[in-house]
């Protein structure tokens, strides 16, 4: 019992030691450290939540914190990179676009009206025919158009008896 006592005033006396050789701005940058910690920390929600004004006054004074008293923070160097990270993925986004591009009303009708004309086409038929006419569109996309309007494929859109 007596060894721990000695032990914590030793540990105790060393920590003021170090305290005394630093220099006043450290000390006063890790007391504004610790009083933001400690505001964020009384907040009323049940967790509390860091948001961007918190995070970036954070990242700015942990800069100046000597390197041995960055590791004992609530916000760890790997935490200010992930923020920078995600920062950084919400700012650089871009829309992406899956898939093909949506084909035109005007080839659409131009697709219903080969394929309502000409019964015996099949969708190869009526892509070579639309890539005689300057339109480049895919077969899969001829057979899915006829489809949403309710024709049937080549075959069964014939009617006529020969």
């Amino acid at each position: 019992m007596s060894t721990r006592l000695l032990y914590l005033i030793f540990v105790r006396v060393c920590g003021w030691l170090v305290l005394l050789g630093r220099s006043p701005a450290s000390k006063d940058i890790e007391l504004l450290v610790l009083r933001h910690e400690v505001a964020v920390l009384r907040r009323t929600q049940p967790k509390p939540r860091w948001d961007w004004a918190d995070r970036a006054v954070l990242a700015a004074l942990i800069r100046l914190l000597p390197t041995t008293l960055r590791a004992h923070r609530l916000i760890t160097p790997g935490t200010v990179l992930r923020w920078h990270r995600h920062l950084i993925t919400r700012k650089w986004t871009y829309p992406k676009r899956t898939g093909r591009p949506p084909i035109s009303p005007e080839i659409a009708a131009l697709i219903e009206r080969l394929a309502t004309e000409n019964t015996t086409w099949g969708y190869q038929r009526i892509q070579g025919e639309l890539l005689k006419l300057g339109h480049q569109v895919s077969a899969s996309t001829i057979r899915r158009i006829p489809k949403t309007l309710g024709l049937p494929p080549a075959p069964k859109r014939q009617t006529d008896t020969t």
